[in-house]
């Protein structure tokens, strides 16, 4: 990953805007979520429900249990498509999101710190809130003199 973000800052001209998006690091759920990915890659595909059913419990338990408490039961689920930002059904959502490797995270400030010392300087960030999910940056190159 580091090496991709040097390869990317390498193209961005003087004055130019680099965006970028990586997922956060959380830590140790961070750690387990990467053992859980290599699991479920490394199990022969008619196993992976194994895998599978716990992490969907993981992902999807807190918001359908909201769902059920608010009197909208499965609200979110058959809404899931709609949302624009979403281009698949929750459920394959989820194999996309176990399956997927590589999956290298960082934080904000080791993402801010490694550009800041490239010439670099943020001019926005979105964060996950500490969550899952990616942290967003636009950052622009200095000019070069």
């Amino acid at each position: 990953m580091w090496k991709a973000l040097e390869n990317a800052e390498k193209l961005v001209s003087s004055r130019g805007k680099l965006f970028i998006a990586i997922y956060n690091d959380q830590g140790r759920a961070s750690r387990l979520w990467l053992r859980v990915k290599k699991t479920y890659n490394q199990l022969p595909p008619g196993l992976r429900w194994m895998v599978l059913i716990p992490s969907f419990a993981r992902l999807w338990g807190p918001t359908m249990l909201r769902d059920l408490v608010s009197g909208r039961p499965f609200s979110t689920w058959r809404n899931y498509k709609n949302d624009r930002s979403r281009g698949m059904s929750p459920w394959y959502d989820v194999i996309d999101w176990v399956g997927g490797l590589p999956f290298e995270v960082a934080s904000p400030e080791a993402i801010f710190d490694f550009y800041r010392t490239k010439g670099f300087q943020l001019l926005r960030l979105k964060t996950c809130g500490g969550g899952h999910g990616c942290n967003e940056f636009v950052l622009a190159r200095e000019s070069a003199g």
